[in-house]
């Protein structure tokens, strides 16, 4: 049965730096994409960054780009969200979902859809 568990998240000043874990059981990692997304209270969920099964494309929202790197490891079946230069405006619940679909040099920034397995979330404050 597929499980994602997202840990890693927490209270950060502006300008600090996290490092999300998506940890996938019950699949073999690299078949999939993989999605990061996130909520702020009272907005929609969007999508932050995704990466192929290959780990070969990335993509990453306008918002975070050149902050945030999503990195993937098949031997720890685990997917990364490191976030540097974090603003206030990055406070959110971050979730991790995979996507089956994608071929092996792409992944989908569309929230839903294809992306399913949706762990619990972890939340990330930025706040000095």
């Amino acid at each position: 049965q597929l499980q994602l568990v997202e840990s890693g998240g927490g209270l950060v000043q502006p300008g600090g730096s996290l490092r999300l874990s998506c940890a996938v059981s019950g699949r073999t990692l690299e078949y999939y994409a993989i999605g990061w997304f996130r909520q702020a209270p009272g907005k929609e969920r969007e999508a932050v960054s995704c990466i192929s099964p290959s780990g070969g494309v990335t993509n990453y929202a306008d918002s975070v780009k050149g902050r945030f790197t999503i990195s993937r490891d098949h031997a720890r079946n685990t997917v990364y969200l490191q976030m540097n230069n974090l603003k206030s405006e990055d406070a959110a619940v971050y979730y991790c979902a995979v996507d089956p679909t994608s071929t092996r040099s792409f992944c989908s920034m569309t929230v839903g859809g294809r992306y399913y397995g949706w762990g619990q979330g972890t939340q990330v404050t930025v706040s000095s």
